[in-house]
Order: structure tokens, then C-alpha cells, then sequence
């Protein structure tokens, strides 16, 4: 029983330093290397722009969006999405960030497999994060009662059942963001616009973006990993 206690506050304690340590780092490094202006004056969105023209992706729009780490891009209406510290910035952390979004739009019209796959998890994702952990509640209140201990089991097996497709979810995610990064990079070399330090400041950037998932991802395993130690912890005492 003190085992399994202790194994659990471990993994959340790991988990915890784990989200802290990402957050720094990303921050870290992306406001030191937004001051890092490079020479050819070239904003972040006309970059995204150009390496989306250059493989065919005329259609794919590109909007403003509120906030500084929010850039993304939305499959649904092939709109990549630069938020206000990145779209009109010419430093080498916004070039990396809008060229790496660029990477996912041709992900999406390529076909690239894990993104696909990200996509059709999505919808049962959306439902598991937001009910795994109200299951799991009530099968914990189940649990505590004699009567209803067999069902509080089962529900609360399914909930955790749910919560793994959360983590399926983010290690789905991975390649995904390595890819693109991947792409981004090789973009903004091939250009010839760009000096080894701005291309260093840029990967730079990219690295710590991954790492932030990779940390999800984690964090994800280990949250698992804890309920699964709980779990089999109340069924030993039994």
C-alpha cells in the first residue's frame, strides 16, 4: 500500500516539474530569439506564404490571430492561423514558428499518415478529455461502496480507458510536430535567405516547441501510469 502511495505522488510530482520545465523553456526561448532580427527583412507571414506557394498550396489562407504562442493551422478551413508576435515579425523565432505551421498545411495536402490519424482521433479525444475524469470520479464514489464496488471497478476502468486515448492522442501528435519542424527547417536553408545563426536561432525555437510535447506526452504517460498504480493499488487491498 505505502508503495504504491508513493509510486503515485512520485509520477505526479515527476509530471508537475515536467509542465514547469517545458513552459520555461519554450518561453526562454522564444523571447530571446525574437530579438534576434534577421538580415532580410522578410516577416514571418510572407515566409509561410512563400514556402506554401512553393509546394502548390495557393488556397491555404493565412490569418492573424489574438495572443503569442497561438499559431496553429486549422485543417477544416486550410487556414494557418500566426498570432500577433509572430505574423509580422521578422525575427528568427516568429520565421521558425510561421515555417513550421507552413509544415503542417502540407502535411495535411500530402496526406502525411500521422496527421491523418491525429485528425480522426480528434473527435473522441475531444469527448475523452472532457469526460474521463468525471468517470473516473464516479467510479471512485461507486467504489466506496460495498454494494457497488463490482460496478465502481468497471466504471472506473472505462474511464481510464478514456484517458489513454488522451495519451494516444499526444504520442499521435509527436511525429506529427517532428515533421513539420523537420520541413520548416529545411525551407527556411534551401531559401538562401538565411545566415547559420538565424537558422540556429530558428531551430532553436523549433526544439523547444518540441519539447512542450514531448513533455504532453509525458505527462500523459505518467498520469496513466498513475491511475493504472491506483487502480490495481485498491484492487490488492481488497
Amino acid at each position: 500500500m505505502i508503495i504504491f502511495e508513493w509510486s503515485s505522488y512520485s509520477l505526479f510530482l515527476i509530471s508537475l516539474i515536467l509542465s514547469i520545465y517545458a513552459q520555461i523553456k519554450i518561453s526562454t526561448a522564444f523571447r530571446k530569439y525574437s530579438s534576434f532580427y534577421t538580415a532580410s527583412g522578410r516577416i514571418a507571414s510572407e515566409v509561410a506564404r512563400e514556402m506554401l506557394d512553393s509546394e502548390g498550396l495557393y488556397d491555404v489562407k493565412i490569418s492573424r490571430v489574438r495572443g503569442s504562442l497561438s499559431d496553429h493551422y486549422n485543417p477544416k478551413d486550410r487556414t494557418l492561423y500566426l498570432s500577433d508576435t509572430v505574423v509580422s515579425s521578422t525575427s528568427a523565432a516568429a520565421i521558425g514558428v510561421a515555417a513550421h505551421e507552413a509544415g503542417h498545411a502540407i502535411q495535411h495536402a500530402r496526406g502525411y499518415i500521422p496527421l491523418k490519424l491525429r485528425m480522426t482521433l480528434v473527435p473522441i479525444t475531444n469527448f475523452a478529455s472532457r469526460s474521463s475524469w468525471i468517470i473516473i470520479l464516479i467510479g471512485v464514489l461507486l467504489s466506496a461502496f460495498a454494494a457497488m464496488s463490482d460496478v465502481g471497478y468497471y466504471v472506473l476502468l472505462g474511464g481510464v480507458g478514456l484517458f489513454g486515448v488522451t495519451t494516444l492522442f499526444q504520442l499521435v501528435t509527436l511525429p506529427c510536430e517532428f515533421n513539420a519542424s523537420r520541413r520548416a527547417l529545411a525551407y527556411i536553408s534551401d531559401s538562401g535567405y538565411y545566415t547559420k545563426d538565424e537558422l540556429y536561432a530558428s531551430k532553436k525555437v523549433l526544439s523547444a516547441a518540441a519539447f512542450t510535447y514531448v513533455a504532453a506526452a509525458l505527462v500523459s504517460v505518467l498520469q496513466l501510469l498513475r491511475f493504472v498504480i491506483i487502480f490495481l493499488g485498491g484492487r490488492r487491498r481488497r
